[in-house]
């Protein structure tokens, strides 16, 4: 089998190339970002695609939309997707976007090698693998408030977003990169299903769903 990984994080990258080695699969292409994914799918044309949702240059649905540019483009082409956690309206689009050779799997579920593998030849085949924590909050999906599902990192973010910092001005509170913030923030606007527009716009939105909540 020859895969293509799409992974922005060097570490996991190389880990899920290590691991499908070791099981004799074959890693054609390794990739950072959206746009190459694409390039190597058409250079490659590879039996499997393992692509993160989030990749750069904002860290919010990178991947995803480069994987369904690629499903468009070659509709048999199998694709599994990593996610940090579940992200249930990307969960959704994936899988109503075609009939089978889809996976939607927990990062954490790359630790199990047996578990990881097995989804791995599953969907090659061209079948389904679903997390079983995806399946169980999409039947849960609106009965909870979105501003619920962000973590507390992502909630001190959002608040200091609505003191009116910018990302640099967060970054600075926090302690932590530009990169950093720049990554919570599409996390949130993810979560809250803020669609790409105006970034101030979002900002504004994604304040005003705090506030309501609070």
């Amino acid at each position: 089998m020859r895969v293509v990984i799409a992974e922005d994080s060097v570490l996991l990258r190389a880990g899920i190339e290590r691991l499908l080695s070791d099981e004799g699969i074959e890693t054609v292409a390794a990739v950072e970002d959206g746009q190459r994914l694409l390039e190597v799918l058409d250079e490659h044309r590879p039996d499997l695609a393992i692509v993160d949702v989030r990749m750069p240059p904002t860290f919010t649905d990178e991947g995803l939309r480069a994987a369904l540019r690629a499903r468009e483009r070659t509709p048999d082409l199998p694709v599994l997707v990593l996610s940090q956690y579940v992200e249930e309206r990307y969960a959704v689009e994936l899988i109503s976007a075609g009939a089978g050779g889809v996976g939607y799997l927990l990062k954490e579920r790359v630790a199990d090698v047996a578990e990881f593998v097995d989804a791995v030849h599953r969907v090659a085949r061209g079948g389904t693998c679903i997390d079983q924590e995806v399946i169980s909050q999409l039947m849960a999906r609106g009965r909870r408030n979105p501003i619920d599902s962000l973590t507390p990192r992502e909630r001190e973010v959002l608040g200091l977003m609505a003191q009116g910092m910018s990302n640099a001005a967060i970054a600075k509170s926090l302690t932590v990169s530009d990169g950093a913030v720049e990554k919570h923030v599409g996390n949130i606007f993810a979560k809250l299903g803020l669609e790409p527009s105006q970034e101030e716009h979002r900002r504004v939105r994604a304040v005003l769903a705090y506030l309501e909540r609070r």
